[in-house]
């Protein structure tokens, strides 16, 4: 259930306009100094508006922490989603979305290291929710997996599998963010997905058709 932060303003629109601005603020911070090192009054600042406004729209430095990861996994599932392309048959569907997704961890690495670096420090009940949102992206990437096992291109034969498969290229996008200081030295993105896609269907033993 996604969490309820509390407001003193009343205004839905204003709300998302000034919460908006604390988060792009809280990014831009948290990359240069991580959660622990910022203040809330830094965010205020860099977000436009005095401690007082800002604790207007949220109680403490954990709404904030909350706020922004939950807008970076909700804008990395919306990009993933628009990006996958269902119109796609055989083996190209699952080589493009692995593509689609790696391409929107490069577009927003930034975002999504302090997302990961950070997600630890919110309360429990926060962190289920923002973490749930990994699971629905997880999912997407399995119902490729079981489009393309259905169509006989890849040998993927159960549940579990499917499942194994599709973290794995999870984690071999965030690989590109969390090594970027030494893989993107040696590889561009085209060339990192080239190899991690022959890598994925050597081990799924795809049939080209």
């Amino acid at each position: 259930m996604k969490k309820s932060v509390p407001s003193l303003v009343k205004d839905p629109e204003l709300i998302k306009k000034r919460r908006e601005q604390m988060v792009k603020g809280a990014v831009r911070l948290f990359i240069e100094k991580g959660f622990h090192r910022t203040t809330t009054r830094e965010i205020a600042k860099e977000s436009g508006f005095s401690i007082g406004t800002l604790y207007e729209y949220i109680r403490s430095k954990e709404d904030i922490l909350y706020l922004v990861c939950d807008a970076i996994y909700e804008e990395v599932r919306d990009r993933l989603a628009y990006h996958l392309d269902t119109n796609n048959e055989g083996i190209d569907r699952l080589k493009k979305a692995v593509a689609a997704y790696f391409q929107v961890i490069h577009d927003m690495q930034d975002e999504v290291l302090v997302m990961y670096q950070e997600a630890k420090s919110l309360p429990k009940e926060a962190l289920s929710y923002v973490l749930q949102k990994e699971v629905e992206m997880t999912e997407m990437i399995e119902k490729v997996i079981r489009d393309c096992a259905k169509e006989g291109v890849i040998n993927v034969d159960d549940d579990a599998r499917v499942k194994l498969v599709a973290h794995n290229i999870l984690v071999q996008g965030h690989m590109w963010t969390f090594r970027r200081w030494q893989i993107q030295k040696h590889f561009s993105l085209e060339e990192y997905t080239t190899l991690q896609v022959e890598q994925l269907l050597q081990g799924v033993d795809h049939r080209p058709i």
